[in-house]
């Protein structure tokens, strides 16, 4: 037992020693600000001009001062420059252990000039660049015990060229240090930085920069697996003090590699010793990986030719501004992962240390990107904000390529100066332009993109394309794109915009979220990450399991057709599970209905690119239940997606609920009005018309009405025509007009009451189907069984699934207010809907496949300039419609996105026929 304690004495003794051996070796980092929006350090703060300002007082650090109450919110593309100047003071304490030691202070971005003093004197010259983070020398500067630490930030920049750039863009234009403040402390011998060249073959170059170094002091690297023992040989070489780097290289063998699907990480230490034993020692994260831009080819990561499924993010957060975390940085990352997205672009600036940290562990692809929005800077500051660019960014593995600015934002003498400072030599491309062999256009068409395949040289990326403006965009028309894109035989995917509505709260305005009309409402998600319905159709149309089964037929086997699509797992690595569900009824509380069976597919081995058979082996009885769904778990235990599939013909669902007795039908007539009067409820019909006027029961009235029309095509009435036939009774008005159009009602007792219809129509439409009119004031939510939960439209109908749903009602503008799932609009593959309203609920029964439900009409967003995000809807409150209206993008009309964005055309001239049944007794749910 002595033995054991002694031993773990030991242990912890060297434990200790070897902790503070790193504390005295190792670079300290002191903050003088808080971390991040949620950890924050009050300061002395004036500001010059807007709200608050002319007296001093306290802000939080690290924040921007228009979420505080100061100055005046500004978003850029030309607005009134405030000019607002912020004032800092803070004190802080000199460590006595600081004596002997070089002190750095470091702000990792503050927007935009930033004067720094400390105890009066400059610290050195004003930095200008908002994005960067920038340092200075202040060992001379500190003294023993209290210091100030004076900063005078001016939110516009005294250079025009910085101030285009940067506060002239399209996004907001914030002031304050939004980042974090420290100073480094180091040993009067230091190692500066390092930069890191780690190719797929092991091959290991490392280029130390270190200070104050002599010649008696040598330098060693040791690499291990993030977490893990050391790998290979250490590396080690005199310090060369004749220049400003001293380079060592090595091969290691067997190492894993680094990609979004694998992001294996490795650890260098590096150490600078003397004879006495280390001196200064630092850590440096990075990852075996091979870039190549291959002209006429592709780009190529490990050799496998990368497709880029990704989008633009900007940093902000609607409380704190660019003041962000890394909780937010993680957040952010898994939901663009969770979409099935292996890359994410800087838009248009580099983004917090921590939010490539989080790419690089958890893996994504990312473009990193120096400021520039349709306006460049000059050669002079740019070159020192290319430095400060790269010295902060180099060794991440996850960046794969970088943007000298963005859309005509480039500074062509700037170009050649990024592998200045970039050891791994990354390809530097323009955003927006066909430059260096590569195609990123913005915003191109249908017709650009089938172009661009056939007859283009360059390796193709749209660095922004699909905009989300509402929404539009995203992945409204994204599948014929998609398929487009994958045919182009140089490809290279491309960046949706964007990742979030960039909605700031204005403490002036009520605290409401303002995007600036339509300028800033481009999100594939709301300002605090609330997903829209293209979060899920991207999830399916870019899921690394494609597969491309719309319907289950009677005599199916249990196998799937499944290609592969990942770049780099074979499908043996992620596991299908398989449920079968029996329906719920309408009138259950419980939604959620019966699992009559569940497993899980048989393995297969699928390598990148390969098609296959995925077997369910399902049982003999499958066709029994209701619906199928299919869940593909990827290697790291996250849902790929989920399919689903009906099971049972809508009729069939519908004959469940449709009872019988011997309740006999009564008939009311009067001048102009037919009342149908069965199992006492009371239908009301227009005879100069033809329509139902509405409905009473013993609950209530309800309003449904002025129906069913024949959408968007002009009838008249030539007679009203009803009759008995024997314990039923027949409504039949008939109808003459720009196309033929057939209306049947058929009272039968007991049952709910059938409608059925048909109809044919010439040329081009927008929506097809027909009509009623409900008051909007009357209704309070629906259920219903079909895709859902959320609205699509013709060119975006993927990534819902086929169940019961239900909701309450809303009247979400998308990307003006952010209760999603958005209540109006249009749904599909509808069975049957319940239609929840302040009297009574009422539910109709489809007796078709495809149909697709029109609920209500969503209101015009109030930044909406053109009709392109605001698709046309039948002049109606209810419809059931065999075919639905396409969404635009905010610079594009539907009509160029691609076969899917197209009017709808009746396929041949058989008319379409449809079956309706109406329910308005009232049940208790059970």
């Amino acid at each position: 037992m002595y033995i054991v304690r002694l031993a773990y004495t030991l242990a912890v003794v060297c434990c200790v020693l070897s902790l503070q051996a790193q504390v005295k070796t190792g670079t300290q980092r002191y903050y003088l600000s808080g971390t991040d929006k949620d950890h924050t350090v009050p300061w002395d703060f004036y500001c010059t001009k807007g709200r608050n300002s002319g007296k001093w007082t306290t802000i939080p650090v690290p924040s921007n001062w228009e979420l505080q109450g100061f100055g005046e919110y500004t978003y850029g593309r030309g607005q009134k420059k405030i000019g607002e100047q912020g004032l800092y003071k803070y004190t802080f304490t000199a460590s006595k252990e600081w004596k002997g030691k070089k002190l750095f202070l470091v702000f990792e971005g503050s927007m935009t000039d930033t004067e720094v003093k400390i105890n009066g004197k400059a610290a050195g010259p004003i930095h200008q660049g908002g994005f960067y983070q920038f340092r200075y020398d202040v060992t001379a500067l500190v003294k023993s015990g209290s210091n100030l630490l004076e900063v005078k930030v001016s939110k516009v920049s005294a250079d025009q060229s910085v101030y285009h750039a940067e506060s002239d863009g399209d996004f907001w234009a914030m002031g304050g240090i939004y980042r974090p403040v420290y100073l480094e402390i180091k040993p009067e011998a230091y190692i500066d930085r390092v930069t890191i060249d780690a190719k797929a073959d092991g091959t290991f170059h490392i280029d130390v920069y270190t200070g104050r170094a002599s010649t008696n002091q040598t330098l060693q690297v040791q690499i291990r697996p993030l977490g893990g023992a050391q790998t290979g040989n250490t590396l080690s070489a005199p310090v060369d003090t004749k220049a400003d780097k001293t380079s060592l290289t090595g091969i290691f063998s067997s190492v894993k590699t680094w990609n979004p699907e694998s992001p294996n990480l490795y650890e260098a230490i590096i150490s600078m010793r003397d004879k006495k034993g280390d001196v200064h020692t630092i850590y440096q994260r990075f990852g075996f990986r091979t870039v190549e831009v291959r002209k006429r080819d592709g780009i190529y990561v490990n050799g496998a030719r990368v497709i880029f499924k990704g989008v633009n993010r900007h940093s902000f957060w609607p409380e704190s501004g660019r003041t962000l975390s890394k909780a937010i940085s993680i957040l952010d990352v898994k939901l663009i992962k969770d979409m099935n997205m292996n890359a994410v672009r800087m838009s248009h600036y580099p983004p917090d240390q921590h939010f490539l940290d989080v790419c690089d562990s958890l893996g994504l692809f990312v473009l990193d990107e120096l400021t520039g929005w349709q306006a460049k800077y000059d050669t002079e500051p740019g070159r020192k904000l290319v430095k400060e660019l790269i010295v902060r960014d180099v060794n991440h593995p996850s960046i794969v390529l970088w943007a000298n600015g963005n859309e005509g934002g480039w500074n062509t003498a700037l170009d050649d100066d990024f592998p200045k400072y970039d050891i791994q030599q990354r390809f530097v491309y323009h955003p927006w332009e066909k430059f260096r062999g590569t195609d990123t256009k913005h915003y191109p068409d249908y017709n650009y993109v089938t172009n661009a395949a056939l007859y283009g040289n360059e390796i193709y990326f749209p660095t922004e394309f699909m905009h989300g403006l509402y929404d539009g965009g995203h992945a409204a028309g994204l599948d014929d794109f998609w398929n487009a894109m994958l045919a182009h035989p140089y490809g290279a995917g491309g960046f949706l915009w964007s990742f979030h509505d960039e909605g700031v709260v204005r403490h002036d305005k009520g605290d409401s979220i303002d995007t600036n009309s339509n300028s800033a409402p481009d999100g594939i998600v709301g300002p605090h990450r609330e997903k829209e319905a293209s979060y899920f159709a991207v999830k399916e149309i870019w899921s690394p399991v494609y597969i491309g089964r719309r319907s289950i037929p009677e005599n199916f086997d249990g196998k799937l057709e499944i290609e592969n699509r990942y770049l780099y797992t074979n499908l043996d690595q992620c596991t299908f599970h398989w449920k079968l569900v029996s329906l719920a009824s309408p009138f259950a509380k419980d939604i959620a209905g019966k699992v009559n069976a569940a497993g899980a597919a048989k393995s297969v081995q699928l390598p990148p690119g390969g098609k296959g058979i995925l077997d369910l082996s399902l049982p003999a009885d499958w066709h029994s239940s209701d619906i199928l769904y299919l869940t593909a778990i990827d290697p790291h235990q996250q849902e790929i997606f989920t399919w689903s599939w009906p099971l049972q013909a809508p009729a069939a669902i519908a004959a469940r609920y449709i009872s019988s007795n011997s309740t006999s039908i009564q008939i009311q007539e009067s001048t102009s009005t037919l009342t149908v009067v069965a199992d006492g409820i009371q239908y009301f019909f227009d005879t100069s018309s033809g329509y139902l006027t509405q409905v009473i029961t013993p609950a209530a009235t309800i309003s449904l009405s002025n129906g069913p029309s024949h959408t968007g095509v002009r009838h008249t009435l030539r007679k009203f025509e009803h009759h008995r036939e024997g314990d039923r009774y027949i409504i039949e008005p008939v109808y003459d007009g720009e196309s033929f159009f057939s209306v049947k009602w058929t009272f039968v007792p007991g049952q709910p009451a059938r409608l059925d219809y048909s109809y044919s129509q010439r040329g081009e439409s927008d929506f097809m189907g027909i009509s009623f009119r409900l008051p909007e004031s009357t209704v309070t939510g629906m259920k219903w069984l079909g895709r859902g939960p959320y609205r699509v439209w013709k060119n975006r109908t993927k990534g819902m699934q086929f169940g019961i749903w239900e909701k309450k009602y809303n009247n979400t503008i998308t990307g003006e207010s952010w209760n999603y799932p958005e209540f109006k609009g249009y749904h599909a593959g509808i069975y049957w809907v319940q239609v929840q309203t302040s009297g009574s609920p009422f539910t109709i029964y489809t007796g078709n496949e495809n149909v697709f439900l029109q609920m209500l009409t969503p209101q015009r967003p109030k930044g909406a300039y053109n009709e392109f995000t605001n698709p046309p809807f039948p002049e109606a409150d209810i419809s059931f419609l065999q075919a639905i209206a396409p969404i635009g993008t905010k610079f594009q009309d539907a009509k160029v996105m691609g076969p899917q964005s197209q009017k709808n055309i009746m396929m041949n001239y058989t008319p379409v026929q449809g079956t309706l049944w109406f329910d308005f007794t009232t049940r208790p749910e059970r």
